[in-house]
């Protein structure tokens, strides 16, 4: 009743399989680190948070086996915005060294995390306090 399938169904494995580089799990979770330490690194620089970017930078290093490209970039946004971007980024990184077991990045990010909620805590203005059904 159907006529059988003659062509080969795009599930089966390509022929050549081993002609391009395959990269273990743990090498995509270094990768995927070290990018996202970065962007912390570069979110940190712009706050001029020199000690901070050091050690995120060696994290960086240790990581891609060269240092990190360092630069000034601005990008003339607000010291609250940056706060919440970094915050965002360590908490990224933070999953990412959990999931490698990577206990040096993830104290790390754990620490940043904490400073930039401090620092948000700081800056943003304060929210007066109003109970739920209150006018």
């Amino acid at each position: 009743m159907y006529e059988p399938i003659r062509t080969k169904s795009v599930h089966t494995p390509a022929d050549h399989a081993d002609d391009f580089p395959h990269r273990s799990r743990e090498e995509e979770l270094d990768i995927q680190l070290a990018g996202h330490l970065a962007a912390l690194l570069a979110v940190t620089d712009e706050l001029d948070l020199g000690v901070a970017g050091d050690r995120i930078a060696e994290q960086v290093a240790r990581l891609r086996g060269a240092p990190p490209a360092r630069h000034a970039g601005r990008t003339d946004a607000p010291a609250l915005t940056l706060q919440h971007r970094a915050h965002a980024l360590a908490g990224r990184a933070l999953v990412v060294a959990a999931s490698r077991a990577d206990t040096a990045v993830a104290i790390l990010a754990a620490e940043r995390m904490d400073a930039h909620t401090a620092a948000i805590a700081a800056t943003a203005p304060a929210a007066s306090p109003r109970l739920v059904g209150a006018l």
